[in-house]
């Protein structure tokens, strides 16, 4: 017996593709759901989507979970379609949408549904679509960013729509919720589930497709990230061994931080581990240890090079990121690296990195210095984002010792009745996390 031959990247996401619009525009389900690993292309799919609907003659609405996520696809059909009409429904705050889009000839902007009406394609946050009142629904709605979408987001829109393409990350950060949600833990309308789980606890019979491909996470990476978070879905890298380099113009000299951006370059990933130690949330060695990574990226003079273009790239403060688990970590950093003259370098909580790429990330372990491991540091959700922004490299930065804390303390979050458990959880991925890093490990004591 023979084993056939894969299909290479770009063909398998092709069919994927394929395979989603056809059930998308000709299926006889009310809906489809699409699950993307990060960097697959979900606003690419989205965008795709909306134009094949709006050439089909199909009105349609587009959901997403923030201001920025939705001018960003204004733009993007605007950049495919400069033709076509489209709607940006904003609130009427009195900076509601990115300038960007004013010079659009072909995008309509109104705090007013009606004044969007008979539009092919109109766009707007569900917090916005969920005030809109409308006679006649939209036969076509595409939600982004589903698995971010609470399911008490989607009850007060489902009404708008009749159909409707839901594309999402499983594997990101769950729906926020500021109250407390264990009264409706195990019930099938639990307000705080995501969109995507109520929806498919009540319409089991829905297609379900996924997006094989990353073309964000290297070849190193993919392995990695699918493994540890997306066992059920799994995924693979665009790119191959050798697609992407990143080299350094300025010689090591030694240091733990040289060493480990050396080690990061070569295999894609590097742990910088400080001595093992209880610390404060904003722990000032390991904050220094991050922005002196940083600060040496920029020095060394870095060279990034990948599939999109044969020439090497210089690896500028715009292409790198810091991802934390807090605000105030990553306040903390933004003034270490104040005062080694760096600017113009992301820092943010994983929150906030959702959905955004860069070349090199340096991210401080949720777990690093912590005295236990809480829920909230063990979150399935903010290790994946926080391990997979990054096109060439990621450098952890982390206290020794997190392996036995994780030993110490075994998930205690109580089993509620009627509940999905969410698999892998936050224990198992650190653990297979933390073994790979342990590969790429660079002890230093600053």
């Amino acid at each position: 017996m023979t084993t056939p031959t894969a299909l290479d990247p770009g063909t398998a996401a092709t069919r994927a593709t394929d395979a989603i619009l056809r059930d998308t525009l000709h299926g006889p389900h009310r809906g489809v759901v699409v699950d993307s690993p990060p960097g697959a292309g979900k606003s690419t799919l989205v965008v795709r989507a909306a134009l094949e609907l709006a050439d089909a003659g199909h009105p349609l609405m587009v959901i997403a979970q923030t201001n920025a996520q939705v001018d960003d696809l204004v733009l993007r059909l605007a950049e495919k379609n400069a033709e076509l009409p489209v709607g940006r429904l904003h609130s009427s705050d009195t900076d509601p949408y990115d300038k960007a889009l004013d010079p659009l000839s072909n995008v309509r902007k109104s705090a007013k549904a009606a004044d969007l009406a008979g539009l092919p394609v109109v766009v707007s946050t569900a917090a916005k679509w969920a005030h809109v009142k409308t006679d006649e629904p939209w036969r076509h709605a595409i939600v982004d960013e589903a698995y971010q979408m609470r399911s008490d987001a989607l009850l007060a829109v489902a009404g708008l729509f009749e159909r409707a393409l839901f594309v999402g990350d499983p594997g990101q950060l769950d729906p926020f919720a500021i109250v407390g949600s264990e009264q409706w833990a195990g019930l099938s309308y639990d307000p705080s589930a995501s969109a995507v789980s109520t929806l498919l606890a009540h319409n089991p019979e829905l297609p379900q497709h996924r997006l094989p491909v990353s073309w964000r996470l290297p070849a190193s990476a993919a392995p990695l990230v699918s493994d540890a978070f997306y066992p059920f879905t799994p995924f693979r890298s665009g790119t191959d061994d050798g697609d992407r380099r990143l080299a350094f113009g300025v010689a090591s000299d030694g240091s733990g931080p040289d060493r480990v951006i050396d080690e990061a370059a070569r295999s894609g990933w590097g742990l910088l581990e400080l001595p093992a130690g209880c610390t404060p949330r904003t722990d000032p060695e390991a904050v220094r240890a991050v922005a002196t990574v940083v600060r040496r990226l920029l020095d060394r003079g870095g060279l990034a090079t990948a599939e999109r273009s044969p020439a090497p790239t210089p690896l500028g403060a715009d292409r790198i990121a810091v991802g934390t688990a807090h605000r105030d970590q990553a306040a903390a950093v933004r003034a270490a690296l104040a005062e080694l003259g760096v600017t113009g370098v992301t820092v943010d909580t994983a929150n906030r990195l959702q959905g955004r790429e860069y070349d090199v990330t340096v991210v401080l372990h949720p777990l690093s210095g912590r005295p236990d491991a809480t829920a909230f540091h063990l979150e399935t959700g903010r290790l994946c984002v926080l391990a997979s922004r990054h096109r060439h490299a990621c450098i952890v930065v982390c206290r020794a010792g997190v392996g036995e804390l994780l030993d110490d303390y075994p998930s205690t979050e109580p089993v509620q009745l009627g509940t999905v458990v969410k698999f892998p959880d936050g224990w198992e991925a650190n653990h297979a996390v933390l073994a790979h890093l342990a590969e790429h490990r660079v002890p230093w004591t600053p």
